[in-house]
């Protein structure tokens, strides 16, 4: 690997360490701590997104500390920079574990770092709390997916662009990289299925950090002029957001012409842009600043305090954060260790309250449930919430739209603990 992006572990900042000191009881106290890791990029293309879950992760961690923290220990968070480099992750997810021993993390981004990051928790045995939506075609024991899967966020999209804006013709734009990829498999699979024609669907890649998007968006002008009502769906990630949106407005493409929903820009990154032209574009996810619920106002709240920042905004991901804390938090007490294998066994089943005014749970296959929300841009850089699931959905690991996923299931308790059991041959395929 090449060194010049090997960053040390990140320390917290003053303000962040004295916030958890002042609540760690006497001195001497902080050597009997439970270690949690943060691996988050800090830098790079990612850390658009990425800065803001590891803030609201310190703020997690005060707020449990200020209760008393963990089986009478005090929390103490690690943090780590993995600079949007996925082999780093790797690396840094190892320190974490071995070097740090910390006894669960939180972090990445993309599934690429994701799944860089797999064979360290299964070789030693350690938790990852994922918290952004993916591509689902996974489950791992080690894994706790907190994010949406493509049932949870992807396939309602594509539901309500049908059903409410009568789209008939459709760009998948995404990042070149695997959850773009499985994901606009599906929709591709499960568009057919529903009996769109081959040349009303292209698919289109582009590297991270993409920045030259003039002849992309011309090309889905010229798609769009056919007659047929036409939408992006995009599962562009990172900072490549910024100009493709801001090349949308440069060619008029107004959302009552050709709405873009997207799946991976919410507040966060919205909150770099001139919103003027974007507004009425579309984001699916499963939770919104927006959202008005006593459990919103209340985190919000806490979040402005703790940022010291009334104009820093919430998005999905930190609910997802908020959600996997809490649940580790809760399995944990029920398990009264923080063992591994304690916590997998403790955590199927944990309910906790999500910031939409539910609950979210566990699942036997380590997704969890969530309501689906479409939001629409306004000028502010907020979502208008113009659609929602009535119930809430629970998270599939295996789509039903690819045949060779339909089949497996994922069930993580007795008898079956497997991530990937195929239901004809009555086997387990892996982990």
């Amino acid at each position: 690997m090449n060194r010049k992006f090997h960053t040390k572990s990140r320390l917290l900042g003053a303000a962040a360490v004295a916030a958890i000191l002042a609540h760690a009881g006497p001195a001497g106290a902080q050597e009997d701590t439970i270690k949690i890791g943060i691996l988050h990029s800090l830098s790079g293309t990612m850390a658009i997104s990425e800065t803001t879950l590891k803030d609201v992760m310190l703020m997690l961690v005060a707020e449990q500390n200020k209760k008393g923290g963990l089986l009478g220990k005090q929390i103490e968070p690690v943090v780590v920079d993995i600079a949007s480099d996925w082999p780093l992750a790797a690396e840094k997810a190892r320190e974490l574990i071995e070097v740090n021993e910390v006894d669960a993390v939180f972090g990445c981004w993309t599934s690429v770092c994701r799944k860089s990051v797999l064979p360290v928790f299964e070789e030693l045995n350690s938790l990852l709390f994922y918290p952004v939506q993916y591509e689902g075609e996974e489950s791992q024991r080690n894994v706790f997916y907190t994010g949406a899967s493509p049932n949870q966020q992807a396939i309602p999209a594509v539901d309500y662009l049908m059903n409410e804006e009568g789209v008939e013709r459709w760009v998948l734009a995404g990042t070149d990289y695997v959850y773009p990829q499985t994901t606009n498999k599906i929709l591709e699979a499960y568009l057919k299925d529903k009996g769109v024609a081959a040349e009303d669907i292209i698919v289109n890649y582009t590297p991270f950090g993409h920045s030259d998007w003039q002849t992309i968006v011309s090309d889905i002008k010229n798609f769009g002029s056919a007659g047929k009502k036409t939408a992006v769906v995009s599962t562009i990630n990172g900072d490549a957001n910024v100009p493709f949106y801001r090349e949308l407005g440069n060619q008029g493409i107004a959302a009552e012409d050709i709405p873009v929903v997207a799946f991976s820009v919410g507040e966060e990154e919205l909150a770099g842009l001139d919103t003027a032209p974007l507004v009425g574009h579309l984001a699916a996810w499963n939770y919104f600043m927006s959202v008005d619920t006593p459990e919103n106002a209340s985190f919000i709240e806490t979040w402005h305090a703790f940022i010291d920042d009334k104009e820093r905004v919430t998005n999905d991901p930190m609910e997802a954060h908020y959600i996997g804390f809490n649940m580790w938090v809760a399995a944990v007490e029920k398990a009264g260790s923080t063992d591994a294998d304690g916590v997998i066994d403790a955590i199927v089943g944990v309910e906790v309250p999500n910031l939409t005014g539910g609950t979210a749970v566990m699942l036997p296959n380590h997704h969890i449930t969530k309501p689906v929300l479409i939001g629409e841009i306004q000028a502010d850089g907020q979502f208008d919430v113009v659609w929602e699931t009535e119930d809430l959905v629970a998270g599939d690991a295996w789509s039903d739209f690819l045949p060779e996923s339909a089949v497996l299931e994922a069930d993580w308790t007795d008898p079956v603990n497997c991530g990937n059991y195929n239901t004809q041959t009555k086997t387990c395929g892996g982990s």
